[in-house]
């Protein structure tokens, strides 16, 4: 690697670590998630304060700091093992943010964002799971785990056997299933709550 691609990656993760959710809250007058509802900053929480335009706003600015670093990697010609580093760097920048006392969210929006810039088909394909199962199930958690689970295969199938691009992917989706043990822990028991409910 050269010092463009440690500049990409260290720019990733800068970009990853700024909270959507935080700072739209604080520019819409609402209460730091992190101290309200569900305590993660991030859009499904968001919406439990009471906001669709926030929750909105906030789910657009976490895919979009996994997607602008990716393209950019990918307009400059980077390596599929530096394009997955930075797609990766962006999300553990979501995950653990420099500028919030390393408290993020658990990534969802962030990895969806990054699999569009690996890939179009790929990306499309998990946020439709996602988008299918909510619509009939109502849970957020349960969603976005299906469809994380499923975004390495789909990586595969529309990217091909690009495998730096997979085990980026497989990564981030190891940590975001992390990331939500106390989601599964509540689905387990039957108690997770649902889309727009507190």
């Amino acid at each position: 690697m050269d010092i463009i691609d440690y500049t990409l990656i260290a720019g990733a993760y800068l970009l990853g670590s700024l909270s959507s959710a935080i700072i739209v809250c604080k520019l819409a007058g609402l209460p730091d998630p992190r101290g309200q509802g569900s305590g993660n900053p991030g859009a499904t929480n968001v919406l439990r304060l009471g906001s669709r335009k926030a929750a909105a706003v906030t789910l657009l600015g976490d895919m979009l700091k996994g997607l602008l670093p990716v393209l950019l990697a990918v307009t400059l010609q980077v390596s599929p093992p530096v394009l997955g580093l930075v797609g990766f760097a962006a999300f553990v920048g979501h995950l653990y943010p420099v500028f919030f006392q390393f408290r993020g969210g658990k990534g969802v929006a962030t990895l969806l964002g990054v699999l569009f810039g690996f890939n179009l088909w790929a990306g499309l394909a998990t946020a439709a799971t996602w988008l299918f199962i909510a619509k009939g199930l109502k849970i957020s958690s349960l969603s976005a785990l299906v469809a994380m689970a499923l975004a390495p295969l789909f990586v595969w199938l529309f990217a091909g056997a690009q495998w730096a691009l997979i085990l980026a992917t497989l990564a981030m989706v190891v940590l975001s299933f992390w990331r939500h043990r106390s989601n599964i822990a509540r689905l387990v028991k039957g108690e997770e709550s649902l889309i727009g409910k507190s």
